[in-house]
């Protein structure tokens, strides 16, 4: 019996790699089933994605070869069993629409995933209805006297949970550099795209005051400098003269939850490499 699998490498580009995947892969008697890869020429570096099947007796014979592949070519790479779920932490302020958008894509099945925990600086109270499950929810309340504790007591979550991904869904403080170094490649960030020029309070009514014609939303890899992580996923949506900065919140609220959920896929499975300051992202 076979199980599908995926491997992910990113490398300075030379001639010969895809061969040197495909001979490993076929040396472990595994049958490639997609394939993507990149070429990066401004960077040099290299890309690449393959899913295949492969009977798991033959995944450590596998991962020897790929080691020695990663020596030689200078490789980074991760394989793993399609099945597997990465363990996920929620953080999260008032706004819940993304929060409330990922929990129903998660149980539906549409978000291979494991969550962990929701973690918020606001009290539940603040999220009237909404159906958390059994999914354990944090109060952890911030403010600039007790940053440094509230984002120690994160990060004591994420080693006790062994959380591989955090996503901020619409969590509306600002992580430390210290925190965002340590979270390197493995946190999630989503806000609307009108950056750098509407920023602060109330970003819909300053586009609405200002009479923009598209508004949209940027889901990134969160780095030290605020809002400007490797870009995973945009959207924008047309508006118009008639919509009212409430249309705008509306519409906006709309398309950060779908930006969110897609970039947040594409992490889960194995579609978006990052890439220096930008990503490679494998799109089905």
């Amino acid at each position: 019996m076979t199980e599908k699998f995926i491997l992910t490498i990113s490398c300075p580009n030379q001639r010969g790699i895809v061969s040197k995947i495909s001979t490993a892969i076929f040396r472990a008697n595994g049958d490639i089933l997609e394939a993507d890869q990149y070429d990066d020429t401004t960077t040099a570096n290299f890309f690449m994605r393959v899913v295949f099947d492969l009977a798991p007796a033959s995944e450590a014979a596998l991962h020897t070869d790929l080691a020695a592949l990663a020596d030689e070519l200078e490789m980074q790479w991760e394989l793993r069993r399609d099945t597997a779920r990465q363990r996920v932490l929620l953080l999260v302020s008032k706004f819940d629409h993304c929060l409330v958008d990922l929990l129903y894509r998660w149980r539906i099945g549409e978000l291979k995933m494991d969550i962990v925990g929701i973690v918020s600086n606001h009290p539940r109270v603040t999220f009237g209805p909404a159906d958390f499950g059994s999914i354990p929810f944090h109060h952890l309340p911030v403010s600039k006297e007790t940053k440094a504790d509230q984002e120690r007591q994160i990060r004591e979550l994420i080693e006790t949970e062994r959380v591989d991904l955090v996503v901020l869904a619409r969590y509306m403080q600002i992580l430390s550099d210290d925190m965002s170094v340590y979270l390197s490649g493995r946190c999630i960030n989503i806000h609307h795209s009108f950056l750098p020029g509407f920023k602060g309070a109330k970003p819909y009514h300053q586009a609405h005051s200002r009479g923009v014609k598209l508004i949209g939303a940027t889901a990134h890899y969160v780095t030290a400098d605020l809002d400007e992580g490797p870009i995973i996923e945009q959207d924008v949506e047309r508006v118009c003269h008639s919509d009212s900065p409430d249309d705008l919140v509306r519409k906006g609220r709309d398309i950060e939850r779908r930006v969110l959920a897609r970039a947040l896929s594409f992490h889960l499975e194995g579609r978006a490499l990052l890439n220096g300051s930008t990503t490679v992202v494998f799109r089905d």
